[in-house]
């Protein structure tokens, strides 16, 4: 249904057809995007392309630690700890980066306060000694540490006391992974920020992302405008989905699928993906870059396309628009169901990667829309239960989905609006998914919680 990209393998071809782009882009010409929402777009890959070590609740919860052990001054004898049950679902199972091997939401606190620089934010944790790792296992071994669910209705919330003999420090991050909303000291509120649930009002609305308007944008893009995010994105991810696959972390997802199944480009794109997740769930100090707050999310929106890139021969510009088309999808998909709740993120990727793909082989709109629609009815029942070992297997499936959804298109078959959940129309089946996570899934996510966290106290 739709050809591959035209290979430009020289400088001169490559050269000649992004001054064509930049004087579209200057005079108007076959340019349908409006030029604030142009920049709207640059702006929320810039706030979302971030780069984080380890699983983004754990260490989202150690940054909370670091600023509360900093502003305390000194180390705590007594730590308070209330959290939301999807912080709890999240941090449970899954291993602390330069924490010792160590998991849960104690680890976490743990090593924040132990060893966390509360400057570096999402990578807190990413100057840890070996001495430090020793201290680490102490203090959770001889300081007095509680955790509690929170009552609070929001979905993402951290709140962390420190005390001493004499103070007493608190830090709340609410919404997202570092919207510090309160610090106090001694009952004096230091810092208070804006508690807006999942939205912060300093963010670029994502809500005006749309996936005809993304589709065009990939193609318009001037590539300076997202060659720095885009590159490190490729390049962090790229590394530690080879670490993961030269060595042992978790179940080894990755390694297995390839040993399994062989490294076609079809179980490659799926094995690189996971190996990823792999290392990142269980403890690999590599960074990643992020997509909705997820690591998981940022790989599994860009290492399929890496992949598939390399075995196409297409060249780099056309690899950074891909990559961008796929980020933005993901993000769009993710816009209705929010950061955290009992949809698996992956699969929103999975569609995204899967969009990213056909835009490779040359696809235009019709045939990107189609891709995600497929991908959405294949695995949009995947339930999220925490992130752990497992994550890497559904992002596996869900990098399948996608695939599958692309190739059912450039054979000629597809899903239809009105099988299930589907709806004539992109946006409204992206609209029905969206209901479906975040209305339809809540009692489910409960559900999920308590059977995760009913040993808790035990």
């Amino acid at each position: 249904m739709f050809d591959r990209h035209v290979k430009y393998d020289n400088y001169l071809t490559s050269f000649i057809l992004k001054v064509i782009l930049k004087i579209e882009y200057i005079f108007g010409l076959n340019y349908t995007m409006d030029k604030v929402l142009y920049n709207s777009y640059v702006k929320i890959l810039k706030e979302e392309l971030l780069p984080a070590m380890g699983c983004t609740e754990p260490i989202s919860l150690a940054y909370a630690a670091a600023l509360a052990r900093k502003t305390l001054g000194t180390m705590p004898n007594k730590v308070d700890i209330t959290v939301s049950g999807n912080i709890l679902k999240n941090v449970k199972s899954v291993i602390v980066p330069n924490s010792g091997g160590q998991k849960g939401v104690k680890a976490a606190a743990a090593t924040g306060i132990v060893a966390g620089d509360p400057d570096k934010k999402l990578q807190v944790l990413s100057e840890v000694s070996d001495n430090d790792k020793l201290k680490i296992k102490e203090f959770l071994d001889n300081t007095d540490m509680t955790v509690s669910q929170s009552n609070s209705g929001c979905v993402f919330d951290i709140v962390i006391t420190l005390k001493n003999n004499k103070d007493s420090v608190t830090v709340r991050i609410e919404g997202h992974h570092t919207n510090v909303v309160e610090i106090s000291k001694n009952d004096v509120k230091l810092h208070v920020g804006s508690v807006t649930n999942e939205k912060d009002t300093s963010l670029t609305d994502r809500t005006i992302l749309n996936v005809k308007d993304i589709v065009e944008f990939a193609n318009i893009v001037d590539i300076d405008d997202i060659k720095e995010v885009i590159e490190r994105q490729i390049n962090y991810n790229t590394a530690i989905a080879e670490e993961g696959l030269k060595n042992d972390y978790g179940a080894s997802v990755g390694k297995v699928l390839l040993k399994a199944f062989g490294d076609n480009v079809h179980n490659k794109a799926k094995a690189t993906a996971a190996a990823g997740s792999d290392a990142r769930m269980n403890g690999c100090s590599l960074p990643v870059v992020i997509v909705s707050g997820s690591g998981n999310q940022g790989m599994t929106a860009s290492l399929p396309v890496i992949v598939y890139a390399k075995e196409l021969g297409v060249n780099h510009e056309t690899l950074l628009r891909a990559v961008t088309l796929s980020d933005l999808v993901t993000i769009h998909l993710k816009t209705g169901i929010g950061r955290l709740s009992a949809y698996c993120g992956a699969v929103s990727a999975g569609a995204g990667a899967g969009a990213g793909i056909t835009y490779l082989y040359g696809g235009k709109f019709d045939d990107v829309a189609h891709t995600v629609v497929n991908a959405l009815a294949i695995d949009s029942g995947i339930i999220c239960d925490g992130a752990k070992s497992s994550c890497a297997a559904k992002i596996a499936s869900a990098v399948e989905a996608g695939l599958l959804g692309m190739e059912m298109y450039r054979n000629g078959t597809q899903f239809y609006g009105g099988d299930g959940i589907l709806e004539t129309g992109i946006e409204n089946t992206i609209d029905n998914v969206g209901s479906l996570a975040r209305v339809g899934m809540k009692e489910t996510d409960e559900e999920i919680i308590r059977l995760m966290i009913k040993n808790l106290s035990k």
